[in-house]
């Protein structure tokens, strides 16, 4: 994304936050899936979405646009949303689809962390993602894009209907529709990150080859916010091939200190003799 477009999302989120302010969660629901809707809209109508981020129009005008298209079709807030998304510049009309799309799913998390499920609701997906990790049939049979976004959608339904919130199944059927134009797992991962980004948090993936005590989380946890200057969410799972010592990734840094891949250097380094 470039400039225009960081800047325009970052006043767009702006503006949720301030629509979203003092809705019930009922209203923060239908805020969601009315910018989810539209985010299919303008995925699908090329010239709809040319003509709302056009920078030959006046931010104005654009705005006038989409009024006169969604005002019967949008309740206030998320027609509020739109208005001023329109208004300011984007540097594609594919960016103003993908924030749209981002917007809904914020909208969602603004809710969870009003209720006060938030973390419950970022380690519900992580530990969904585990689940998909482990289960090859599965991760394929949701990401198969030959199946309709409804049959995948109902599966979903069935692996967490009564064991994650209604939030987290919302967030997880977004993944198999591929949210932001990714596959199933890697835009399961980018929801995952926007969770924690609401608590603005960086999330930790830490493979360890037995469990780590609460001391140590916390001690690890501790140890990489200082190192980066932010908070971090730490999700840990257990990996017993590793052997022993730990793999960390956070962002794009990864630290590998298991005693499996020093075996394997070493071996590497014997074979080469």
């Amino acid at each position: 994304m470039q400039s225009a477009s960081r800047d325009a999302l970052m006043a767009s989120r702006e503006r949720l936050d301030s629509a979203a302010d003092g809705l019930t969660r009922d209203e923060l629901r239908q805020l969601s899936e009315d910018l989810l809707g539209l985010a299919e809209v303008l995925g699908r109508e090329i010239p709809l979405r040319r003509a709302l981020s056009d920078p030959s129009r006046s931010g104005a005008d654009r705005a006038g646009l989409a009024e006169r298209i969604f005002g019967s079709h949008l309740q206030a807030p998320a027609l509020s949303v739109l208005t001023s998304m329109v208004a300011v510049r984007w540097s594609t009309p594919s960016d103003l689809v993908g924030a749209t799309q981002q917007l809904g799913v914020d909208a969602l998390l603004i809710g969870a962390e009003a209720a006060g499920v938030l973390p419950e609701v970022e380690d519900e997906l992580f530990r969904f993602s585990r689940i998909v990790d482990g289960h090859p049939a599965l991760a394929a049979a949701l990401a198969d894009d030959t199946a309709t976004a409804e049959r995948r959608s109902a599966l979903i339904d069935q692996l967490l209907e009564g064991k994650a919130r209604p939030v987290t199944v919302r967030l997880a059927q977004l993944a198999v529709t591929g949210f932001g134009g990714r596959a199933f797992e890697a835009a399961l991962e980018r929801l995952l990150e926007l969770a924690a980004a609401r608590r603005d948090r960086s999330v930790v993936r830490v493979r360890v080859a037995a469990p780590m005590t609460e001391q140590q989380e916390r001690g690890l946890a501790a140890a990489l916010a200082g190192v980066y200057g932010r908070q971090v969410s730490l999700h840990v799972e257990v990996d017993e091939a590793l052997i022993g010592g730990a793999i960390v990734r956070i962002d794009s840094d990864l630290y590998d200190g298991s005693v499996a891949t020093r075996l394997a250097e070493a071996r590497r380094r014997l074979t080469n003799l």
